[in-house]
């Protein structure tokens, strides 16, 4: 299996760009809660060996430990951009997530993006797609990990206000449990209104 790699990164050092940015979401697909995006810009040549995967690949532990290890590190900088359910049902999930990728970045300083899917964002700023960078990208790996910790955190801060929902351990995705829950106490104020079953709850 091939590992995120600076491959990308490289490649637009070399060309100039000194403020290169990967970037990538978590919570396109739960029911409930926010969407977030990571941002996360690495020092030209400041070469990782590490534990860094996209975060679907790493266990909550091992995700937290990255976390910490990277959240103060001198050669990383990063953001976060987080948007509601509410402006989600508002917009859409898509645009919610490009949304929450331009709040990511608001206070880097960028001079590329690199972003994790098939679209891109509404700047001025030069960027690429690429479909899985999570997987690819060391940028866009350590930004899922970040986005990832942070909506996880957050779900289950929710989980003590709507504690019969399971928030802390489905964090609003669409599992079984989450459906019998949605079923038997219907939708609460973090649940995405425009999403099925929710509508219908």
């Amino acid at each position: 299996m091939k590992y995120p790699n600076f491959s990308e990164e490289k490649k637009l050092w070399k060309k100039g760009y000194k403020f290169v940015v990967g970037l990538d979401e978590a919570g396109r697909g739960p029911l409930a809660g926010p969407v977030v995006a990571g941002a996360v810009m690495v020092k030209p040549y400041k070469i990782f060996d590490s534990s860094v995967r996209d975060s679907k690949l790493l266990s909550p532990k091992k995700r937290e430990e990255v976390y910490n290890f990277f959240k103060n590190h001198p050669d990383i900088k990063w953001g976060i951009g987080i948007v509601s359910e509410k402006i989600i049902d508002r917009i859409n999930i898509l645009e919610a997530t490009k949304l929450a990728m331009k709040k990511s970045i608001k206070n880097l300083k960028s001079d590329y993006l690199i972003l994790d899917g098939s679209f891109k964002i509404n700047s001025q700023i030069p960027q690429k797609s690429i479909i899985k960078a999570d997987q690819k990208v060391f940028s866009c790996a350590l930004a899922s990990i970040f986005a990832k910790v942070t909506r996880d955190r957050l779900m289950k801060k929710y989980h003590k206000k709507y504690s019969h929902y399971g928030f802390d351990k489905h964090k609003g995705y669409p599992t079984k449990a989450h459906f019998a829950n949605l079923r038997k106490f219907g939708s609460c104020k973090i649940h995405r209104k425009s999403f099925h079953p929710v509508s219908e709850a």
